[in-house]
């Protein structure tokens, strides 16, 4: 099990390497926290979006692992833009849980997910709202830690003229053929932790050739050299499974992948498509 922990601007730890619970259905989500942290995982990700807080927050309570060493998240719904709305959804999330903390909360996008792919419009305001709420459930002790997904880094600088605290986490969409290095570089330059959702493409990277020929020199599968990649930039890595056979071998990534291996998957072609899933605003796709 890959137990490294990154350490966030306000010296809070992370583990590096977390199970993402977008598409596991509220009914079953509280088994797969169950199941991943008797494996080791003690990372969950979820998201008010997602309609499964309330199962997450049970399988949290109930995986009997002390509330201290597991670190949870959730996100502030993209179209909450007032303060008001992304406090009173923060409060929700809690009360949905079951928990008095979160050990972070982040906005979802800095647009609406009907706008995203389709407006100019960044909602500078709204996400500062958002933000502020943030900040004051962290002051609260509400919440351990902050941050935002989805970010580009003009979103990030207009947030900052106004922020009082600084973002801990930039959560994107990162993978090879999928590396937007100068916004990487940025956040880290800045003291933002990167964290890469949907680390195998949501499945689709595991119909490139190229991509299957290195894992093989590596001696590991597809997805294990991905959610690596994303580990050796330096970035936390949220790899989505209700399936506990996958959770351990996505865990199981204490290999290294050299140097020139790792310029090559930075630059690796853009797939064509996310498949059956190309509709997704994360994706490219418009609601």
């Amino acid at each position: 099990m890959y137990t490294n922990k990154i350490t966030l601007n306000n010296g809070v730890t992370i583990p590096q390497l977390g199970l993402g619970t977008w598409f596991i259905d509220d009914a079953v989500v509280a088994d797969a926290v169950k199941a991943a942290t008797e494996i080791g995982y003690r990372h969950i990700d979820t998201a008010q979006a997602y309609g499964n807080e309330r199962g997450v927050g049970e399988g949290v309570r109930n995986c009997g692992i002390p509330r201290e060493e597991l670190f949870v998240v959730s996100k502030v719904a993209a179209e909450h833009k007032t303060y008001e709305e992304a406090m009173n959804g923060i409060n929700k999330t809690l009360e949905t849980m079951g928990l008095d903390y979160l050990d972070m909360m982040i906005i979802h996008s800095p647009q609406p997910w009907v706008k995203v792919n389709q407006s100019e419009d960044r909602y500078v305001e709204g996400n500062r709202a958002a933000w502020k709420a943030l900040e004051d459930a962290y002051k609260a002790g509400k919440l351990k830690a902050i941050g935002i997904s989805n970010f580009q880094i003009g979103d990030i600088e207009s947030l900052m003229e106004t922020a009082e605290i600084k973002p801990m986490v930039n959560q994107i969409l990162l993978h090879i053929s999928n590396t937007p290095l100068e916004l990487v570089e940025y956040c880290q330059k800045n003291g933002i932790a990167v964290e890469a959702y949907s680390p195998i493409a949501h499945g689709e990277i595991l119909n490139q050739p190229q991509i299957k020929e290195m894992a093989d020199k590596y001696g590991v599968s597809v997805p294990q050299l991905c959610i690596r990649y994303t580990l050796q930039l330096g970035a936390i890595s949220l790899p989505k499974t209700g399936n506990p056979a996958h959770m351990k071998t996505n865990a199981d990534v204490d290999f290294e992948i050299s140097a020139e291996d790792m310029e090559v998957l930075k630059h690796f072609k853009k797939i064509e498509s996310y498949g059956a899933n190309s509709g997704f605003p994360v994706y490219g796709g418009r609601l």
